[in-house]
């Protein structure tokens, strides 16, 4: 490169600030994809069938009547944000029997939330489609959280229809 012929100290300005905003830019990107940890318990199927469920709930409980609000509304959202909540506890408790305690709980409100399911149909809230879509969820929830009731209490795994 000769610096005294303007052309070149031009390609060579363009390169360099080529290579600064590259290297700058891939500075900025590796900044944005900071590592995040991510707990057991977001690991867990359960616990992300059971999220999504949640999701699900609150927007069919949305539609509810005005009266419903702080009743039946109000209960169901917290049996089913109660089923994630016990699982995400659950995974951080040290002891094999405060884990199977707070996956009991989960399980427990997995089942009170079906329960409040069936009255919100028979109250005509839900038509019988969404009632069997949620409710093939909760099976399929139910046995997951089974399993690690049985996982952690050092039994056998549990398939099918066997709750």
């Amino acid at each position: 490169l000769n610096p005294l012929n303007p052309l070149n100290s031009l390609n060579f300005l363009g390169q360099l600030s080529n290579l600064f905003c590259t290297l700058f830019l891939s500075r900025c990107i590796n900044l944005t994809f900071v590592y995040m940890y991510t707990f057991s318990f977001e690991r867990l199927e359960a616990w992300k069938m059971s999220r999504s469920l949640t999701r699900k709930i609150y927007s069919i409980t949305g539609n509810f009547p005005d009266d419903e609000k702080f009743i039946l509304t109000s209960q169901i959202r917290r049996a089913i944000i109660s089923v994630c909540s016990n699982l995400a506890e659950g995974s951080s408790r040290k002891t094999k029997k405060d884990q199977a305690h707070f996956y009991n709980m989960a399980f427990s409100s997995l089942i009170e939330t079906l329960n409040q399911l069936i009255i919100c149909r028979d109250l005509e809230y839900l038509d019988n489609k969404l009632f069997d879509e949620i409710r093939d969820d909760i099976h399929t929830i139910s046995l997951m959280i089974n399993n690690l009731i049985v996982y952690v209490e050092g039994g056998k795994k549990v398939e099918g229809d066997h709750l």
